[in-house]
């Protein structure tokens, strides 16, 4: 079974993409298949999905570069992730990792050379995460000599509870899927200050990203109701803004979008279209050391 076969709204007649510019990056591309389906649960997985597969996604958002993110159970083997670069082209993809604290660094720079340049603590779902919070600072000191950055999915309770660990990782941060986060009194929240003042010294970045299944449904906690926080993050330093599709996802197992709506969806956050254009091409350049 194919991807088409599973998810079958991958395919056929879709509305044009109007938003996305030449150049831009789809800067949250999950890589899921059946080679993976020893670190987590098959009824997750593609089934004989390919990386052709995935570049037809890539085209119906109107992306030229991707973002590979790994998954994030499956922490202890980046090769499906960086055959995804190879095979999209080395110069239109880029990767992020997850790593073991054992790794050693000939790996890492094995990692280097085939497009990774981050690495990823999941921990929004501690008892699914690969890593734990004294993982971080020991792994952000080793990958910042190769000028990678470290990738963040933590609650905002999380990120207020770690300020001070934040404040001392010498590499650039990446905040990821900050529109999700729940900060219904933002910006009284107090990771809104950590992040805010991490930006603001020039050391974090935020990753707006969306998901087709909750833009859809407005299901609690999803990305509908969240359009205000997103928009509050680019209005105050969007040139420190990049965005994910954040799809394909474990969470939406029968049916993808046949059409944009997940850029439908970036519209609303980011309505002028020269910051749009900043925020899918000028930002993931400088971020992931793309030419």
């Amino acid at each position: 079974m194919n991807m088409s076969a599973a998810y079958p709204h991958s395919s056929g007649t879709h509305k044009p993409v109007s938003v996305a510019p030449a150049g831009a990056c789809d800067a949250h591309m999950h890589v899921y298949d059946r080679r993976f389906a020893q670190f987590g649960s098959p009824d997750a997985m593609v089934d004989g999905a390919t990386v052709d597969d995935y570049r037809l996604l890539q085209q119906r958002i109107g992306t030229q570069r991707t973002v590979v993110v790994q998954p994030r159970v499956h922490g202890t083997d980046n090769s499906v992730t960086l055959a995804a670069i190879q095979s999209l082209g080395p110069t239109q993809a880029r990767g992020i990792a997850v790593v073991r604290p054992e790794v050693t660094d000939a790996e890492l720079e094995r990692l280097h050379a085939g497009g990774i340049r981050g690495i990823r603590f999941t921990l929004y779902t501690p008892t699914h995460a690969a890593t734990d919070f004294a993982m971080v600072e020991p792994l952000a000191q080793r990958v910042h000599a190769l000028g990678w950055h470290v990738q963040l999915h933590w609650s905002a309770d999380q990120i207020a509870a770690h300020a001070a660990l934040l404040s001392r990782l010498p590499c650039t941060v990446v905040f990821d899927h900050l529109a999700r986060l729940p900060l219904p009194d933002a910006p009284s929240h107090p990771a809104f200050g950590v992040v805010s003042r991490l930006r603001d010294n020039g050391h974090a970045w935020i990753k707006l990203s969306g998901a087709y299944l909750d833009s859809k449904t407005g299901a609690a906690g999803g990305y509908a109701d969240t359009t205000a926080i997103a928009q509050a993050w680019v209005r105050q330093a969007p040139e420190r803004v990049v965005w994910g599709s954040d799809w394909p996802h474990p969470t939406e197992p029968v049916t993808k979008p046949d059409d944009a709506v997940l850029f439908d969806l970036l519209s609303q956050w980011v309505p002028d279209a020269a910051t749009r254009h900043r925020v899918l091409v000028d930002n993931p350049a400088r971020l992931y050391d793309f030419s």
